[in-house]
């Protein structure tokens, strides 16, 4: 394929033809284009951009790029979540088993992190034996029997996908919004879903930093999810704080446990409600929102989802007895520290980007794919905007490799809060969900 007309197409601001596009990406991913070629074509596209005609058609060439999950007529609707990230971000952990049983399959394919943070994988590689490596028939398999699994894409699913994002990841271009969209709806679509529900993320610590763009990103998502077949709805969530009181892989995990046995904090619970409620909705297995709550509420409380919980993990190859010892015990990593509060008031600031950075250079997330990622360090027991705390109360607490690296981390820390006189003004978690347009 001689590719340079497209490039320089691109390059001038000219549209390309669906086909062409479909062209480009398999000869792509067959070898036949040039990594160097491939960069300056995304970064034509980072400042011309895609048409929506041009997105849909990356997108489901960026899909047949490689294998689909094939998933057996079944009455259970399959369906997914996706969120675009933010720090303490846990929701497909105990959303994931509640799902499997309010009647849905749910082939979760998840990623890693890097940056502030670790993603959905590096949060269950922390569990002992965890198995997240799986091929495109064990995963039909697991689904169909256990009801759900996560785990990562497979070489062979949406091969032009990973290919793309790792030129994108080195070339400055992952803020693409149509490479953004692309990217996430080529691996769902890939699943064969019936609805997508998805968690765009707006914030000082979030991809998207202005709800504007969220927004932006949240609609051209959902609608392009539609006219591919996926019912999708997109909920904007604020991530200037972290969600829930806990960040790093393995405080997550503990954070969601807690959740599925009806004790985690209420911003968790309150998103992993909604997300299931809204596809109970769009798969029309509740006639309402409201209902639809009550109802993954009462599921919930049930303790059904946690023993599904654990029926996913034993099925992915997970070490239960061991994975009980370590959540029996209140601290894994060797050195924890405490930062307390200077004065009585309100907390008025919970920094998720510092929070996130802090975490990061203790060795919860990657400065490179490299990294080796310390699973059992991270910050818990944080105290979130609105708290009312006294002088001397425990803010967070650092896990850490060692005593020094602890109290260092608890002294950056400091800038993370703002303890205030006043209570500051509530503002939602969730501020607009973004429906399909008939």
């Amino acid at each position: 394929m001689n590719f340079l007309p497209l490039l320089e197409a691109k390059r001038d601001g000219y549209p390309l033809t669906p086909n062409q596009i479909r062209e480009m990406i398999a000869a792509y991913t067959q070898g036949q284009i040039a990594d160097y070629q491939m960069a300056a074509f995304l970064m034509a596209v980072c400042f011309r951009g895609l048409s929506r005609s041009e997105t849909r058609a990356l997108t489901l060439a960026m899909r047949d790029s490689g294998e689909v999950l094939d998933f057996p007529r079944d009455r259970r609707p399959l369906v997914d979540k996706h969120s675009t990230g933010g720090v303490g971000d846990k929701v497909s952990l105990p959303l994931t088993p509640l799902l499997a049983c309010l009647g849905f399959r749910v082939p979760m394919i998840s990623g890693r992190g890097l940056g502030l943070t670790g993603g959905t994988l590096d949060k269950l590689d922390s569990i002992p034996g965890f198995q997240s490596a799986l091929p495109a028939k064990r995963i039909v398999r697991l689904v169909q029997r256990v009801g759900c699994v996560i785990c990562g894409q497979t070489e062979r699913l949406a091969p032009a996908d990973k290919a793309l994002y790792a030129l994108r990841d080195v070339t400055g271009t992952v803020p693409s919004m149509p490479l953004i969209v692309a990217s996430i709806l080529s691996k769902k679509l890939a699943e064969g879903l019936a609805a997508l529900v998805l968690d765009v993320k707006f914030g000082g610590a979030a991809l998207m930093p202005t709800l504007e763009r969220g927004r932006e990103l949240a609609r051209a998502m959902v609608t392009l999810g539609g006219q591919c077949g996926v019912r999708t709805r997109a909920l904007l969530t604020a991530m200037d704080a972290p969600l829930g009181e806990a960040a790093g892989n393995w405080l997550e995990v503990k954070e969601s446990v807690r959740c599925l046995s009806g004790q985690g904090p209420a911003d968790l619970r309150e998103l992993v409600l909604a997300c299931a409620a809204h596809l109970l909705v769009q798969t029309r297995k509740a006639k309402s929102l409201p209902a639809a709550r009550r109802q993954a509420a009462a599921c919930l409380a049930s303790g059904k989802p946690r023993e599904k919980w654990e029926e996913m993990l034993a099925a992915q190859g997970a070490d239960l007895t061991q994975y009980h010892r370590k959540l029996a015990l209140d601290c894994t990593a060797p050195a924890a520290s405490e930062l307390a509060a200077a004065r009585a008031g309100y907390v008025a600031r919970c920094d998720a980007r510092i929070l996130g950075e802090v975490i990061r250079d203790l060795g919860a997330g990657r400065l490179t794919k490299e990294s080796v990622l310390n699973y059992d360090v991270g910050v818990d027991r944080l105290a979130k905007p609105g708290a009312r705390v006294s002088a001397g109360s425990v803010l967070a607490r650092v896990h850490a490799p060692g005593r020094a690296r602890a109290e260092a981390a608890c002294s950056r820390l400091e800038s993370a809060f703002l303890v205030s006189r006043e209570p500051p003004r509530s503002r939602p978690l969730i501020r607009e969900v973004i429906r399909m347009t008939p």
